[in-house]
């Protein structure tokens, strides 16, 4: 029962180490790429970022001025 156990927590370790690295693999550029390509991709990176940046900003503002009424 314990080598069981052991086996099917390995196979999750081994899983998860499998999905990091396809999801690092997927996060950096594709060498195939134009220059111009991964500039307008790490540009649309930043301004998403930026938007999730702003919009959090905002909510804790109105949120503060919402709680003083």
């Amino acid at each position: 029962m314990a080598v069981k156990e052991s086996n099917t927590s390995q196979n999750i370790q081994l899983q998860q180490q499998q999905q990091q690295q396809q999801q690092q693999q997927q996060e950096a550029c594709d060498p195939c790429k134009s220059f111009g390509q991964k500039c307008s991709h790490l540009v649309k990176k930043q301004r998403a970022k930026f938007y999730i940046l702003r919009r959090c900003i905002a909510m804790l503002l109105c949120w503060h001025e919402r709680g003083e009424t």
